[in-house]
């Protein structure tokens, strides 16, 4: 059975891509992590110093460790000023550090056997708006390896609205089914 971790990257609970997702993941287990309850510090970038990086006393190694142990992450982030939300962009930004961290051997290639979706919604052209950050995710996961299986990009600003988008509540569907069928194939 593969494990199937949710990253959520929005600062509100209950948000409209926190919703998307919750179809998505229905019936399944699956481990989720909301960013905003854990503190990742911004990285300091340390590639080109004598020591490196030094290490940080926040709680990202905590949520790594756990992605490491999947199979399948689901990055659910609202499109937040055309992008993915900072939360969600510290906690990527820390994977350089990750790369050359003693305590994550062969971090890429345990990335790289990952299986990667994207969830997002937002409110101003979503679907044409929002294309440049899906970019923006397929560039991570090419580089780190990953296999971008697909994404959904549903359209809401007020609370709620995301349940009347029916595009994006039949595209959950159809991939709750997948990943039900993906689990069960493990």
């Amino acid at each position: 059975m593969s494990q199937l971790v949710v990253l959520y990257g929005s600062s509100r609970p209950n948000g409209n891509t926190e919703l998307l997702t919750k179809n998505v993941i229905a019936g399944l287990d699956a481990k989720e992590i909301y960013l905003r309850n854990f503190t990742i510090q911004a990285i300091v970038d340390g590639r080109h110093l004598e020591q490196g990086f030094t290490d940080v006393d926040d709680d990202y190694d905590k949520i790594i460790k756990q992605v490491e142990e999947s199979d399948i992450v689901l990055f659910s982030t609202p499109l937040y000023w055309y992008s993915m939300s900072g939360l969600m962009k510290n906690f990527i930004d820390r994977w350089s550090q990750t790369l050359r961290d003693p305590k994550f051997p062969d971090f890429k290639n345990k990335m790289s056997s990952k299986k990667a979706y994207v969830i997002t919604v937002g409110g101003d052209e979503p679907h044409m708006k929002g294309l440049a950050m899906i970019d923006q995710f397929r560039w991570i996961f090419q580089f780190i390896g990953m296999s971008f299986e697909g994404y959904i990009i549903g359209e809401g600003n007020k609370p709620e609205d995301v349940l009347h988008d029916d595009i994006a509540l039949l595209s959950a569907s159809k991939l709750n089914e997948e990943l039900k069928a993906l689990k069960a194939a493990y």
